[in-house]
């Protein structure tokens, strides 16, 4: 099958999961799939890798710098393999936001590249107020407050709709 290159920007942690989660499902598929840190500034050689997919969290409504860099420094090889883009963010929690039409995140991010993944994705993430410093579980608390989402400091609530993931690991198979 393919030799898959999937490459995320993780802010918490949560978006590698659930890149390790379409990874097992492109893997189940008889792929061979790779993760790499962007933050680790992976070089990619043309020829290296079947399919591209980058995954990227949300952290105040932008993407990580690093990822626009990337995708700045590396559109040429994207566009020669199949590709997929995915963002995780917690206004994908709500169902009117949930989808890379509606998502205002990723359609932000989008008008900003040049590059036009050909599958795109959007996952809800999760909030995980305990592991959170004092300035950002305030920040994000207030945010959700304003937003009618948990506030609960104690809490850590996972919106992830796994299912949804495991679908997007498949369209990527099937690229």
């Amino acid at each position: 099958m393919a030799k898959i290159l999937i490459l995320y920007s993780t802010t918490d942690g949560h978006t590698v999961e659930i890149c390790k989660r379409i990874k097992q499902t492109a893997e189940a598929l008889g792929n061979d799939v790779q993760l790499l840190d962007l933050k680790d500034d992976p070089q990619l050689a043309a020829g290296t890798f079947d399919k591209i997919v980058i995954g990227a969290s949300i952290r105040y409504g932008k993407h990580q710098p690093l990822v626009n860099d990337f995708i700045s420094k590396n559109q040429a090889i994207l566009e020669e393999h199949p590709n997929a883009l995915f963002s995780v963010n917690v206004v994908a929690r709500k169902p009117e936001k949930n989808t890379p039409e509606t998502n205002p995140y990723l359609q932000k991010f989008l008008q900003k590249i040049d590059w036009k993944p050909q599958l795109l994705g959007v996952f809800a993430g999760r909030i995980d107020y305990p592991s959170l410093g004092f300035i950002d579980k305030h920040m994000i608390r207030l945010i959700m407050w304003i937003t009618k989402g948990p506030t609960d400091p104690t809490l850590t609530v996972e919106f992830t709709d796994w299912s949804k993931v495991e679908a997007f690991g498949r369209e990527i198979s099937a690229l």
